[in-house]
């Protein structure tokens, strides 16, 4: 088996484009989950096994949200577990590619921790604004509506996403990959998976949270309507 250091020079040549990438997932998340693989593949890994260590961390993060009082060393601890999940989902796909190619069961079990995580992470923020009203300041029902209409903004983007990749007839082998934007790598850090997870170390200053919860659920939605129609345009400009 390959040494860590040995994976790591590999790994580098054995990058995804950055287009569409925000700052933080290229220079962040990124170069994190390439020490994560190369730590995986010297351990003799396989990248659907760092996939359920990926969502073992993120679930746990999620859970310890709705059952814990918030406090700022909760805050840090969730951060910690999702930011860290966050890096190992990055590390199952390059795991991959250094050991010669996913599979499409690999890639369903990725994009299906991806939905979940999502799904049960903004669920359990519901859950801690009802059990612990005093604490957050949800003391409206209609602070349990922020958490729902997050969720909603998030899994159709992630969802919307993923189909107008599939459906977007993909470049001709040997093109060239389009350049990476920096202007669009730092408009899309608000609605950055990693960028969301830092909210969470606001969670001991309950108020505080909960309205930067709530802002990051207005930009999600705003994002949302930007990017459908900007999916269906292209969309629109495909041949039958």
């Amino acid at each position: 088996m390959a040494s860590v250091g040995t994976a790591l020079r590999e790994l580098r040549g054995a990058q995804k484009s950055a287009k569409g990438v925000s700052l933080y997932s290229r220079f962040v998340n990124r170069p994190l989950g390439r020490y994560l693989a190369a730590g995986s593949y010297a351990l003799g890994l396989t990248p659907n096994q760092v996939t359920l260590v990926s969502a073992a961390l993120s679930f746990a993060g999620a859970a310890a949200v709705a059952l814990a009082a918030p406090s700022w060393g909760l805050g840090i601890a969730v951060w910690a577990l999702l930011a860290v999940g966050f890096a190992f989902d990055s590390a199952d796909g390059q795991l991959a590619r250094l050991r010669g190619g996913g599979s499409a069961s690999g890639e369903w079990l990725d994009h299906v921790v991806d939905c979940a995580k999502l799904t049960a992470l903004h669920t359990c923020v519901l859950i801690a604004f009802y059990r612990f009203p005093g604490e957050y300041g949800t003391g409206s029902d209609a602070w349990l509506l922020v958490p729902l209409g997050f969720q909603f903004a998030a899994v159709v983007t992630f969802f919307g996403g993923l189909l107008t990749e599939k459906l977007k007839p993909k470049a001709a082998p040997g093109s060239p990959a389009a350049a990476p934007s920096t202007v669009r790598a730092v408009a899309l850090l608000p609605v950055d998976y990693g960028v969301f997870c830092l909210v969470f170390l606001l969670l001991g200053g309950g108020g505080l949270f909960r309205w930067a919860y709530a802002g990051l659920g207005a930009v999600a939605a705003l994002f949302l309507l930007a990017f459908l129609a900007k999916w269906y345009r292209e969309l629109s400009a495909v041949p039958r």
